[in-house]
């Protein structure tokens, strides 16, 4: 046995060392438009500032950026310019997903939650860096916050390969290991001892390039406010999905950031709450409010007055609602594995359970009053439990947005401009513009009237170099959950 094992690992590393020297830019495989200069004609622009869609417009890219945008009566094309007609279709800024992940909670969802001895020692999530940067560069993400690791030097990793142009996905901004208390379920998590440790540990992921933070539901106060001066001293933010703390007391303690709303997260409004615990019914203590309840209208206002930006998750409430079932298309890409548990999931949700409907609708109130108030929204789609996909929840993000109230400009908007403003990419990305970087999606048909049509993706170009998002969906079809 260890004459067998020592070989195969010897096996394992001259495979290893192999690969390495003859591996192929895999990125390149799914290129359709490569070219000094490329002229996109007669389509609209929607330009990403909310403002009306242009018709009849001509975009040239030249050497990765938008050289020009107008009238296509008007707008010369370069001589020997990659040029095509586009009637008919629709051009938008590249999405920039604030919250995504390159991981999944598929793998055996259903036998370690149902297990007679309960999720021992805890968990456990798949990490999926095969699928989900294709995936998401196929929908149009060509730049994302991973707001979250499971796997923070995979995730590394995945982010080196793609700037090295050896694999294709977006432009990846990490999100550090979650800053997360005593008493997680995850059994990846690290749980923090105290405030000291909470600045160690930011310190210490600063260093290996992490770009922001992000605190879990059991973190303390204390634990909390360390973090975050810990990480606005390296000039970096810090969002959080809370529980034991709330929102009034993040925000004091001088948050940037909230994930998913504040029906499932603010424990504000608990009666018997007690500090630094995560309570029951906290759900429940906000579903019967309204956004111009004076209570809630002045958690906007602080929101506002703090410059603390909110980041809307809707997929992740959608998947919940039993009279909404996944699309075809995503369940066309997963696994077997992880499309079985979908089913399973959603076969154990009660149809005359009213609930998750509401906590939708709520989540949704809030974010078009928080909008309305002045709030930065930022658009995500937590893609970690059944039914929620990489860049196809980004997609969906956009159009429940729209049944939100939003138009599907302003929506777009949200999806684009207000992640690069977060970011502080806004000159770069995020708008439509000559000088900016060519991270664009062209679509067949018109979202500012059909906001489905976002879905239509023909040609996503990510500084300026087009991708074929069949080819890219083709590769990760029936892997999505294991790979």
């Amino acid at each position: 046995m260890y004459t067998t094992r020592c070989i195969t690992l010897a096996g394992l590393a001259w495979i290893s060392a192999s690969s390495m020297a003859t591996e192929p830019r895999d990125g390149d495989s799914y290129v359709s438009i490569r070219a000094a200069s490329v002229a996109l004609q007669h389509v609209e622009i929607i330009d990403g500032t909310g403002s009306v869609p242009l018709r009849d417009q001509t975009l040239v890219i030249t050497n990765g950026r938008i050289a020009a945008v107008g009238p296509s009566s008007r707008t010369r094309v370069p001589n020997g310019a990659w040029a095509k007609d586009y009637r008919g279709y629709a051009v938008f800024p590249g999405l920039v997903g604030m919250h995504d992940h390159l991981y999944i909670m598929t793998i055996d969802y259903g036998a370690q939650v149902n297990s007679p001895t309960g999720m021992e020692p805890g968990l456990l999530v798949h990490e999926i860096p095969y699928t989900a940067p294709r995936l998401y560069l196929a929908a149009g993400v060509t730049t994302l916050r991973t707001t979250g690791s499971m796997e923070p030097y995979t995730d590394l990793k995945v982010r080196s390969r793609i700037e090295a142009g050896v694999m294709p996905g977006p432009h990846l901004y990490l999100t550090a290991p979650y800053l997360e208390g005593r008493g997680t379920v995850f059994a990846q998590l690290h749980e923090l001892s105290g405030p000291e440790e909470a600045e160690k540990f930011v310190d210490y992921w600063a260093e290996t390039g992490m770009t922001s933070f992000k605190a879990y539901t059991s973190i303390t106060r204390a634990e909390l406010a360390a973090a975050i001066a810990a990480a606005h001293r390296h000039g970096l933010r810090l969002t959080a999905h809370l529980c034991s703390v709330s929102w009034p007391e993040a925000i004091a303690a001088g948050i940037d950031d909230f994930e998913h709303g504040p029906v499932t997260t603010d424990s504000e409004f608990v009666s018997d709450r007690q500090p630094d615990k995560c309570p029951d019914g906290l759900v429940t203590s906000w579903i019967d409010k309204r956004a111009n309840d004076p209570d809630v209208a002045h958690l906007i206002r602080s929101l506002v007055d703090h410059h603390v930006a909110v980041t809307s998750t809707l997929p992740v409430f959608e998947t919940g609602v039993p009279s909404r079932p996944a699309q075809p298309r995503t369940l066309d890409v997963m696994a077997t594995v992880t499309r079985e548990n979908y089913f399973s999931s959603k076969a154990h949700l009660d149809p005359a359970n009213l609930m998750s409907e509401k906590v939708l609708r709520a989540e949704m109130d809030f974010e078009h009053a928080f909008a309305s108030a002045g709030g930065l929204l930022l658009a995500g789609s937590d893609p970690t439990v059944p039914g929620v996909l990489p860049g196809f929840g980004d997609q969906r993000e956009i159009e429940l947005l729209v049944e939100a109230g939003f138009t599907p400009v302003q929506a777009i908007s949200i999806g684009t401009q207000n992640g690069a403003r977060f970011l502080g990419r806004e000159q770069e990305i995020g708008t439509i513009a000559p000088g900016k970087h060519a991270d664009l999606v062209l679509v067949h048909g018109d979202p500012a009237a059909r906001i489905a049509d976002i879905e239509n993706v023909e040609v996503v170009f990510k500084d300026g170099v087009g991708y074929d998002p069949q080819q890219l969906i083709a590769a990760v079809r029936g892997q999505v959950g294991i790979r």
